[in-house]
C-alpha cells in the first residue's frame, strides 16, 4: 500500500502545480468560482478558474496489491503537458476575445440626469420683503406721514368693500427708515415707551373731560341734536320699551298705594310685579343703547348680543324679585292669615292697570307681527327664537301681567265674598308661579342666543347653492352660519377652488402673444424660476379676487350675512 499512496501523492502534486499555473495566467476578468471539475479514479477535484468550464478526464494507474505498476511518470508529465494546453487555450481564447471587443463599436452611455431646483430656505431676511400699511408704519416704528413720502410705494388689492386698492410699504424699507429718523434700535424703544405712556395719560384725561362736559349739560341745558342713540327709543323695540317703562311705573305707584291701604297680599304680589316689570325694562333699555356701540378693537364684531344679556338678566330679575317675593308673600298669608280692608280702590287700580297693561302690550304685539313679517316668520317664530329679545321681554311680561291682574282680581272676589283670606294667599302664589314660567322662557331663549346657535336650515342651504353655482367653487365643506343675535349672521365655509378655472379667468385678463414670447424666451432653470414665480404670485391674487367677489356676492343675496369667512381648502 506504500507505493500506491506514495503514487496517489504524486498525483495530487501534479494537480496542485496545474492549479497554480493556471492562477499565474493573466486574468482579463473576475473569477466567478469553482467550475472546473476534474477527476482522478473515484474522485473529483473542484478548480477555481475564470473561463468557460472545460473538463479534464484522465484515470490515474497506481500500485496494486500484487506489486504491479503503471508508467505514473509518464502520467504526471501528461498532466502537466495538459496543464501546458490548458494554458495556452486560455491565452488564445483571452487574444480572441480582446479581438472581438476592439472591433466591435462602443455604445455611448446615457445617464437621465433630474433638474432640480435648489431648496431655499427662508428666513428672518426673506420675511423682510412682507408689505405693511402706512397706518402700522407711522404707529409701530414712530414715523410721519411726511417720513413715508420718500419710501417705495406698492399697489395692492384691499380686503375692504369699500376700496378696490390700498398702498402698503416693505417692511424693510420701514425699519431703515425708523432707524435713519431715531438713530438706534434703544432710541426708537424709548420713543415708543414714552408714546404709549402718552396716550394712556390721554384716556384719563378724555375721561375726565367726558365727566366734565356731562355735568355742563346738565347744568347748562344740552342743544346737542339728538344722537343716533337716542333716536333709537323713538322707533322700534326702543319706543316698545320706554312705553312699557312709563306705564309699568305708574302702576307700581297706584298697587303700592292699594296695598297700603288694603293690606291685600294679592295686592302686594301686583305692586311687586310692577316694580319688577319697571327695573327689567329699564335694564332693556340700557342693554339697547349699549348695543348701538361701533365695534372697537376690543369687541371686532361689535356689541350686538347686549340686548341679549340685558334679557337674560331681566329674566334672572323677574325670577328673583317678581316670583320670589310672591310665593314668600302668599306662603305667610297661608300660614298667618289676616282680614282684608275694604277692596274697592283695589279694584279700581287693577282695572287701570289691566287697561294700561293691555295697551303696552298691544304695542308690543304690533312690533313683533311687524318684524316678523319682514323677516318672512310666523308670529311664533318669531318669538321663541328671540329674534327680537328686547321686544319679547316686554311682550311676556305685558301678556303675565295681564292674567295676573285677572288672577288678582278672580281671587280678591272671592275673599270678599267668603270673607276667607287663603284665596287672596292663593292669588299670590298663582301670580308667582306666572311670574316663574315666563322668567324660565327667557331665561332659556336668551340663553340658546347667546350660544350662538345655527341659523334655519332652509337658509342654509340657500347659501350653499349659492356658492357650489359658481364656476370657481369645485366643493365647499365644514360649513357654518351663527346666528349673531339681532338679524346678524356670521358664514364659515371651507372651499375647494377648481384651479384650472383660476387660471383661465387669469389668461383672459393677460395678453397671450406677450405670455407665449416670454414662454419662448425661457432658455435656463433661473429664467424659468422667475417666470413662474411672477405669474405664481399673479395667480394667487387672482384667487384672493375670487374669494372676494364671492363675500360680496353673499352679502348682497342675504343682507343678514354681515360676516363671511372662506377658507381656501
Amino acid at each position: 500500500m506504500m507505493p500506491a499512496l506514495a503514487a496517489q501523492r504524486r498525483g495530487c502534486r501534479g494537480l496542485y502545480r496545474l492549479y497554480l499555473r493556471c492562477q499565474a495566467a493573466p486574468r482579463p476578468r473576475a473569477c466567478h468560482g469553482w467550475q472546473v471539475p476534474m477527476k482522478s479514479g473515484s474522485l473529483s477535484y473542484i478548480l477555481p478558474c475564470n473561463r468557460l468550464p472545460v473538463q479534464l478526464m484522465s484515470q490515474v494507474r497506481v500500485y496494486t496489491s500484487n506489486g504491479q505498476k503503471k508508467d505514473l511518470g509518464s502520467e504526471d508529465t501528461n498532466g502537466s503537458a495538459r496543464g501546458e494546453t490548458l494554458h495556452k487555450v486560455e491565452t488564445g481564447q483571452d487574444t480572441a476575445n480582446a479581438g472581438q471587443k476592439q472591433s466591435s463599436p462602443k455604445q455611448p452611455i446615457q445617464v437621465k440626469v433630474k433638474a432640480v431646483l435648489k431648496k431655499r430656505e427662508y428666513g428672518p431676511k426673506y420675511t423682510q420683503n412682507n408689505f405693511i400699511t402706512g397706518v402700522r408704519a407711522i404707529n409701530e416704528f414712530c414715523l410721519k406721514s411726511s417720513d413715508l413720502d420718500q419710501l417705495r410705494k406698492i399697489k395692492r388689492r384691499s380686503p375692504h368693500d369699500d376700496t378696490e386698492t390700498f398702498t402698503v410699504y416693505l417692511r424693510s424699507d420701514v425699519e431703515a427708515k425708523s432707524l435713519e429718523v431715531w438713530g438706534s434700535p434703544e432710541a426708537l424703544a424709548r420713543e415708543r415707551k414714552r408714546r404709549k405712556e402718552a396716550e394712556i395719560k390721554y384716556r384719563e384725561n378724555l375721561f375726565r373731560n367726558q365727566r366734565l362736559l356731562w355735568e355742563y349739560k346738565e347744568f347748562f341745558g344740552n342743544t346737542k341734536p339728538r344722537s343716533s342713540t337716542a333716536a333709537m327709543f323713538f322707533k322700534g323695540p326702543g319706543k316698545v320699551v320706554m312705553v312699557a317703562i312709563c306705564i309699568n311705573g305708574l302702576n307700581f305707584f297706584f298697587k303700592l298705594l292699594a296695598w297700603v291701604y288694603t293690606g291685600s297680599a294679592s295686592m302686594f304680589s301686583e305692586a311687586i310685579h310692577s316694580l319688577a316689570d319697571t327695573c327689567n325694562q329699564a335694564l332693556l333699555a340700557l342693554g339697547i343703547s349699549q348695543s348701538a356701540r361701533t365695534p372697537d378693537p376690543s369687541h371686532p364684531y361689535g356689541f350686538t348680543n347686549m340686548r341679549y344679556i340685558a334679557s337674560l338678566i331681566s329674566g334672572v330679575g323677574i325670577f328673583m324679585m317678581g316670583a320670589g317675593l310672591s310665593w314668600y308673600h302668599g306662603i305667610m298669608g297661608l300660614l298667618h292669615p289676616h282680614p282684608v280692608e275694604s277692596l274697592l280702590w283695589a279694584y279700581c287700580i287693577l282695572a287701570g292697570s289691566l287697561v294700561s297693561e293691555g295697551a303696552t302690550l298691544l304695542v308690543a304685539i304690533n312690533e313683533i307681527r311687524r318684524s316678523a313679517r319682514a323677516k318672512g316668520l310666523s308670529f311664533y317664530q318669531y318669538v321663541v327664537q328671540s329674534r327680537d329679545p328686547s321686544t319679547n321681554v316686554v311682550l311676556l311680561e305685558d301678556a303675565a301681567a295681564v292674567l295676573s291682574v285677572a288672577v288678582a282680581a278672580t281671587c280678591m272676589g272671592l275673599t270678599s265674598i267668603t270673607g276667607n283670606p287663603y284665596y287672596d294667599s292663593v292669588g299670590s302664589l298663582g301670580v308667582g308661579t306666572l311670574l316663574g314660567t315666563v322668567s324660565a322662557f327667557l331665561i332659556y331663549t336668551n340663553t340658546e342666543a347667546l350660544l350662538g346657535r345655527s341659523i334655519e336650515p332652509e337658509q342654509l342651504q340657500r347659501l350653499t347653492e349659492l356658492l357650489e353655482s359658481d364656476p370657481v367653487v369645485r366643493a365647499i365643506h365644514d360649513v357654518k352660519a351663527t346666528d349673531m343675535g339681532m338679524s346678524k349672521v356670521r358664514f364659515k365655509a371651507e372651499v375647494d377652488f377648481d384651479g384650472r378655472v383660476v387660471t383661465r379667468s387669469y389668461l383672459e385678463k393677460q395678453d397671450i402673444e406677450q405670455l407665449l414670447q416670454e414662454i419662448q424666451q425661457v432658455k435656463t432653470l433661473e429664467e424659468l424660476e422667475a417666470f413662474m414665480l411672477k405669474h405664481g404670485e399673479n395667480i394667487i391674487d387672482m384667487l384672493g379676487a375670487e374669494v372676494d367677489r364671492l363675500e360680496k356676492d353673499l352679502k348682497q343675496r342675504n343682507p343678514d350675512v354681515r360676516h363671511v369667512d372662506l377658507e381656501i381648502l
